[in-house]
């Protein structure tokens, strides 16, 4: 067994919709990035790639990469799952936890859940995914951007 920790911010002053594990969560504001911005499907992507050290998701897919502008973070996840397999590992379980203080998480959680797990190849059942705030504390708490903190189980 191996576990892997991910971590990924982006600043929330990006063109909408605001996308989180595949799923619109807002459109009224968006995130800021290379790709579309997820920054929950990056940290879940990092925590893969950590656990079957790997390297990160930007040694795969760098921001310099002009093919990476736009890129849908859910196919590179897909791209990733393939590198763990082809290393010999299965995904046994991942948990991720947005933290943002101005988006509301809970009305789309079981969708992110269900679009993570179909995409790891994993049950549903093997995905949490939580949310808190900072209490208006820090760059999150201002409403500057979104964090995502994931931890995946790798056999």
């Amino acid at each position: 067994m191996r576990t892997g920790f991910g971590v990924d911010v982006h600043a929330l002053d990006g063109e909408p919709p605001l996308v989180l594990c595949g799923v619109e969560v807002s459109a009224a504001f968006g995130l800021s990035g290379t790709s579309d911005a997820d920054a929950a499907a990056h940290s879940v992507a990092d925590a893969l790639l950590g656990a079957a050290v790997l390297g990160d998701i930007g040694t795969h897919f760098p921001s310099s990469d002009a093919a990476m502008e736009g890129a849908d973070s859910m196919q590179l996840l897909r791209s990733i799952v393939a590198m763990v397999g082809e290393a010999g590992f299965s995904i046994e379980h991942v948990d991720l936890t947005v933290v943002a203080e101005s988006v509301r998480i809970a009305p789309y959680r079981d969708l992110m859940r269900q679009q993570l797990a179909d995409v790891l190849g994993i049950t549903v059942d093997a995905v949490s995914v939580k949310a808190t705030s900072t209490d208006r504390l820090g760059l999150v708490g201002r409403g500057e951007g979104i964090a995502a903190i994931a931890v995946a189980t790798l056999a």
